[in-house]
């Protein structure tokens, strides 16, 4: 879901044409940004049935991590779409490209590239973030954890797993970010 949101997001803090959302864009992005997980995950699941609004605990983890996410993503796109010279949209325009055809073909290939990293931090970052919704009553790894201690009463043991889960769950995905920005700068972008 956060992925729907990121690219518009993207395009609109870089184009003058759209002013409104621009702005909307840039609120949106520092308010998900300077607000803790926790306290949007309890605005959503406290907060909305003062009003009326009921969502169910997964939902709210879900509207929470990709509102949070989305941000952070639309974050590392801008600063890969930055970091393209205006050089290669120049020349692109010169060549006659469109502007839909530099965009797909100039100017996201150079920002991926470059973007692959904080992307692939971002994906890291809001796997571990999913341990902030078991304060909601959801199940998830850490509060899975805090029962086995509970119920067993062993601590180092029960630390461990968790680790090691974290450990098998986020290994592969940063050896596959590494592999990708090897990929992508080996073609020659982002160099």
């Amino acid at each position: 879901m956060e992925y729907s949101l990121h690219l518009p997001l993207e395009w609109s803090q870089l184009s003058p044409v759209i002013g409104e959302f621009n702005t909307a864009a840039v609120i949106y992005t520092e308010f998900s940004r300077n607000t803790p997980l926790l306290v949007q995950l309890f605005f959503l699941y406290f907060g909305l049935p003062k009003v009326g609004i009921r969502i169910s605990g997964e939902w709210c983890a879900i509207i929470g991590l990709a509102f949070l996410g989305g941000s952070y993503m639309a974050e590392a796109l801008r600063a890969g779409l930055e970091s393209v010279s205006t050089v290669q949209t120049e020349s692109a325009r010169v060549l006659g490209l469109t502007p839909f055809q530099t965009m797909m073909l100039v100017v996201l290939p150079q920002a991926f590239a470059v973007s692959v990293p904080p992307l692939v931090a971002n994906i890291i970052f809001l796997i571990k973030e999913i341990s902030v919704v078991s304060a909601i009553a959801l199940p998830d790894l850490m509060y899975v954890t805090k029962d086995l201690i509970g119920n067993s009463y062993k601590t180092d043991e029960s630390l461990i797993l968790l680790v090691s889960a974290y450990v098998v769950l986020l290994l592969p995905i940063s050896l596959l970010g590494y592999w990708l920005e090897k990929k992508v700068r080996y073609a020659g972008f982002g160099n």
